[in-house]
């Protein structure tokens, strides 16, 4: 398997400075500070790019959950809401909740939601995060 990579620089102090954060691919270069990061600030923010990450892992995996039984989804739409918090002197990602909306035929709700549950546990993302709360609600559309 190949390794990904990212980079970020950082210049100045925590409250005034401001960085870059680029994929390695380059498919996404987006700036950051402290007002993006801890308020509404433009820019990104780790958080995000996170919850990025971890949305299309998990819509991945439930995708291939699916596929081992025989469902093919017409679409899996997922997001995912990062929260930080204080903790003690610094910041935690305390949890994670993801939300996801899937159309697939010939399947029943019950069958979908456990897909959906073992992709939440499995997905390589929720596996690195495994520190994390992560909630997961999952809807079945027609």
């Amino acid at each position: 398997m190949p390794e990904r990579k990212a980079s970020a620089i950082w210049e100045g102090d925590l409250k005034r400075g401001k960085g870059k954060m680029r994929l390695g691919s380059r498919a996404f270069e987006g700036t950051y500070s402290f007002a993006s990061r801890f308020g509404q600030g433009e820019g990104t923010n780790p958080e995000e790019l996170i919850g990025a990450a971890h949305a299309g892992c998990f819509s991945m995996a439930l995708a291939g959950n699916l596929a081992e039984k025989g469902f093919t989804p017409d679409f899996i739409w997922t997001e995912a809401r990062v929260s930080l918090e204080k903790s003690g002197d610094g910041f935690k990602i305390n949890e994670i909740n993801l939300s996801t909306e899937a159309r697939v035929q010939d399947i029943g709700e019950p069958e979908f939601r456990q897909y959906a549950e073992e992709a939440k546990s499995n997905c390589p993302v929720s596996r690195a995060l495994k520190g994390t709360k992560i909630k997961l609600e999952a809807v079945l559309t027609k």
